[in-house]
């Protein structure tokens, strides 16, 4: 006699995550963990039974890029995410985690620095190690959480806040705290080359670094160096290198064709294709909108954050720091340019109330009814702030967005942030809107393949082993979803709004997303390294 299953999902069709075509089946969860059951096979009973009829069943999606390594502690429900069929997703990117931290002190001064990006929530920030840091996600949150090692972290526990050269002792230093956050359960090393202090390791630092991360089966994850070079291909190029001098798999992270560059996006995708047909691992994710996100202060030369969060501030108080600033911009051609200029972003999350009516107008609107000089107004509202500023600008060109996720290892990675009124709509609408636009309604590629970018494929860049696929025996993770009325519905003009057709979401074997719904159930779980 057949064990009761926990829940049976009848009637779907199943697309396993491996870019087989989808068939007819069921899959039944005991103990979370899943089994397929074939059409016509006698499935278990079950205490509870979800018809998916006219519906896809597909491994839950995995998210190789999100800011949510503080707000998900605030807001364990994690809906914008969840809600959109997410299940596992990455966090301490872009250079910028907040473990290791052996100073308290030093962790809420990062939080601080950091705050118009990954926010900056009423948590108790308890924590020091990768492995403590791991013990307040599980089964308290929604998804299940991976994380990565940020390279601004070690540097400010080896080096320090200021631009100065890793010498010998401090990058050992370094690889001993990144050998050791790995052993407790970190997939690898992350960088952001726009962000201070991590932003100011030389490409050597950071081959170190990632061969550290290699040695133990990790991978490097890099927000490249956009001032470089040419600022077009230099920056990716330098991930590559760094890639090949440390012998670790190179992960180039939101990935995408500006038109303000030089260029366009096929030399982009051929440094990619040449770096693998010399033998390197090298792979990138996209998100799939035209609107980026981070925080005000990137707008400030990176000079200016040098020290850490109180000597920002002094500096941005500084009137001779602020000619200088001046002088730069305006070098750069920012201080009143179209797309991507100071005019055309988008503020958020402020929080003193005479700023309140500022929340998600744009800087040019700004300057419009209070006047000023744009690097004065700047730097006094990140000052009355308390640097707390989050933005969104023009990003990605959609023929460029098409072109990355065509490309075969191209996958997807939200970079969803979730500060502020109108945060980037990626973070609400990103798989619905592959799975409605660009697989149904461009063709742009099959379903199929589309879920394998979304599952197996990270699943294997992060050497999940359970996780990515539908087969017996792996964790139940999944997603049923509506092919035919799958869409995003979030907008650049009204981003908080939730998918349509993502009908239920089953983390670890629980139902978090029920009808649409959710279920307000917290099974998520932090995933460790070689152990899941």
């Amino acid at each position: 006699m057949k064990a009761a299953a926990d829940i049976l999902i009848s009637g779907g069709t199943i697309v396993d995550g491996t870019g087989a075509p989808g068939r007819p089946g069921n899959v039944s969860i005991h103990d979370e963990r899943l089994r397929l059951v074939a059409p016509g096979e006698d499935g278990p009973t079950a205490s509870r039974r979800i018809d998916a009829t006219g519906m896809v069943v597909a491994p839950g999606f995995i998210d190789l890029h999100s800011h949510s390594g503080l707000m998900i502690l605030h807001e364990p429900r994690h809906e914008p995410k969840v809600r959109q069929g997410v299940t596992t997703e990455v966090i301490g990117v872009d250079g910028n985690s907040y473990a290791p931290f052996s100073s308290n002190d030093d962790l809420l001064a990062f939080v601080h620095l950091n705050a118009g990006l990954d926010g900056r929530p009423p948590i108790a920030f308890d924590w020091d190690t990768v492995a403590s840091y791991l013990t307040r996600f599980d089964r308290q949150v929604s998804v299940n959480i991976a994380v990565l090692v940020g390279n601004s972290a070690l540097r400010i526990a080896a080096v320090g806040w200021d631009d100065r050269p890793a010498e010998p002792r401090a990058l050992a230093r370094q690889r001993a705290l990144l050998r050791e956050a790995m052993e407790q359960g970190a997939f690898g090393l992350s960088s952001g080359l726009d962000y201070p202090p991590g932003s100011y390791a030389t490409t050597d630092e950071l081959a170190q670094l990632a061969r550290q991360a290699a040695s133990q089966g990790g991978f490097y994850h890099s927000h490249v160096r956009y001032t470089l070079g040419d600022r077009y291909l230099d920056p990716f190029r330098e991930a590559i290198e760094i890639g090949r001098r440390g012998e670790a798999p190179a992960h180039i992270t939101h990935f995408y064709h500006r038109l303000t560059f030089p260029g366009g996006p096929e030399p982009m995708l051929q440094l990619v294709d040449d770096a693998r047909a010399e033998g390197l691992d090298v792979t990138f994710d996209a998100y799939p909108y035209e609107w980026a996100s981070t925080r005000l202060l990137i707008l400030t030369p990176m000079w200016v954050q040098a020290g850490g969060p109180l000597r920002t501030k002094e500096r941005l108080a500084d009137t001779s720091v602020r000619d200088r600033v001046r002088k730069e911009l305006k070098a750069r051609g920012q201080l009143f340019a179209g797309a991507g200029g100071l005019r055309d972003v988008r503020l958020g999350a402020f929080t003193r109330p005479d700023n309140l009516r500022w929340e998600a107008r744009t800087f040019g609107e700004l300057l419009d009814e209070v006047g000023g000089d744009p690097v004065d107004v700047l730097c006094d509202l990140l000052l009355d702030e308390d640097l707390g500023v989050s933005e969104v600008t023009p990003g990605p060109h959609t023929d460029g967005i098409r072109r990355f996720l065509r490309h075969p290892i191209g996958m997807v990675g939200t970079d969803s942030t979730f500060l502020g009124a109108k945060p980037s709509p990626r973070t609400y609408g990103s798989y619905p809107r592959i799975l409605g636009q660009f697989v149904r309604e461009e063709a742009l590629l099959s379903l199929e393949e589309a879920i394998r970018r979304m599952t197996s494929a990270p699943a294997d860049r992060l050497g999940l082993r359970e996780r990515g696929r539908l087969a017996d025996g792996l964790a139940a993770d999944i997603v049923v979803f509506d092919p035919a009325r799958v869409r995003a519905n979030a907008t650049y003009e009204e981003p908080r709004q939730f998918p349509t057709g993502i009908e239920w979401v089953i983390v670890n074997g629980s139902i978090v997303v029920e009808q649409g719904r959710h279920t307000g159930a917290l099974p998520g779980r932090s995933l460790r390294h070689g152990r899941d």
